[in-house]
């Protein structure tokens, strides 16, 4: 009898938990699918997307769900390799029946799904840069980075300002990186910048002077190096070993601590385009981002103990930009996608979204900033 009385009580206080935090009792939760890039080269970027995923579902969770559907995130990890996404997302939409996938750290994984998610039917949310990834337009597709076109449009600005007519590209041989060096192609002409050397690597590898020394003996007044972490931390190291002056220019797939981490003094100096969360705080308070900023990094310091950064942010844009959608759209992937296509004016981590049928990258110039290494941090650039 006691051991009767003690379950029934178990179970009124979960009736009492759920109504409290406003999740109806019988609602069916909203499945969300996610494929990150949690180990592998990658890590530092997967890593910051899935920690913000689970602190976000059980906030959201918190908050009542959903219209009262709690939502469940399943997470997956593709170790940083875009066969192993493929194998995850089919797995995600098969087995997992999720509504949607948010989520591909890279280029080249987000990429390698596009064909299940399309063929499923399922909008997709990628948290990659790669121009690619939404040109040609796709329906089921979205982002949340900032695009390399954006990003390679903010560096020429800076060439212009600093007078600087000729670089050297030094890229990563994968997706991201030829999609920089591609968008440098084409925007440099019209700027009025000549690209004097262009030198690959490959994500591995562990050593770039032959890359730095041909750059320099190609008459390069500036370095601008497109690829993600470890590799561009050690480019860094290396130019400082060859003493070359000239300025360094990294993409935004460095914005994050792991960079200034591995670079360690070298980094000095260094220039980047980036959005706006690491100078949260500097903006002004009428700057629509400027509370959600600091809201995000102040949670994700409590939670982790440790800085958010523009990786965790794709994850945070891309989840609230989904729920957002969910509460019009309902659990239908055909009205999801309309939805999620509808969002105007969304002020996130990454920028201010607007999609629409001619555009699911969503943000303009306006999303993206300069920022300049000093003293071991990033920091506002001013000339």
């Amino acid at each position: 009898m006691r051991r009767h009385v003690l379950l029934f009580f178990v179970f009124v206080s979960s009736l009492a938990f759920v109504a409290a935090i406003g999740i109806t009792a019988g609602k069916e939760p909203y499945v969300i699918g996610s494929f990150l890039s949690v180990s592998g080269s990658q890590a530092p970027l997967g890593t910051p997307e899935r920690d913000t995923l689970v602190m976000l579902e059980e906030k959201i969770n918190r908050a009542g769900g959903v219209d009262g559907h709690p939502i469940r995130i399943v997470i997956e990890d593709d170790a940083s390799e875009p066969t192993n996404a493929v194998k995850v997302a089919k797995k995600l939409i098969e087995q997992d029946r999720v509504l949607a996938i948010i989520g591909g750290s890279t280029t080249g994984t987000s990429l390698a799904v596009i064909p299940l998610a399309v063929q499923a039917k399922r909008p997709f949310i990628s948290f990659a840069a790669g121009t690619g990834i939404t040109s040609p337009d796709n329906p089921w597709v979205f982002r949340t980075a900032q695009t390399d076109v954006i990003m390679i449009g903010k560096i020429l600005e800076y060439l212009r300002a600093a007078k600087i007519t000729k670089v050297a590209m030094i890229y990563d041989s994968n997706a991201f990186g030829t999609g920089g060096r591609d968008q440098l192609r084409r925007q440099a002409p019209k700027a009025g910048v000549t690209v004097v050397a262009e030198e690959s690597f490959n994500t591995k590898d562990s050593d770039l002077t032959v890359q730095l020394v041909k750059a320099k003996n190609a008459g390069a007044q500036a370095i601008i190096c497109w690829g993600t972490n470890p590799t561009p931390a050690i480019l860094t190291r290396n130019r400082q070993q060859l003493g070359y002056a000239i300025p360094l220019i990294q993409s935004h797939g460095v914005a994050n601590q792991t960079y200034l981490e591995l670079s360690g003094e070298a980094a000095e100096g260094v220039i980047l385009p980036a959005g706006k969360i690491f100078v949260a705080e500097s903006l002004p308070a009428d700057d629509p981002q400027r509370e959600v900023l600091l809201e995000y990094a102040s949670s994700f310091r409590a939670r982790f103990g440790r800085e958010a950064d523009t990786f965790g942010g794709h994850a945070w844009d891309g989840l609230y930009i989904l729920c957002a959608a969910l509460k019009k759209s309902g659990p239908d992937p055909v009205k999801l996608r309309a939805a999620i296509e509808a969002t105007k004016g969304f002020a996130g981590i990454g920028g201010v979204f607007t999609y629409s049928p001619a555009d699911h990258d969503g943000l303009t110039t306006e999303a993206v900033v300069l920022l300049q290494v000093k003293g071991g941090e990033f920091k506002l650039f001013r000339r």
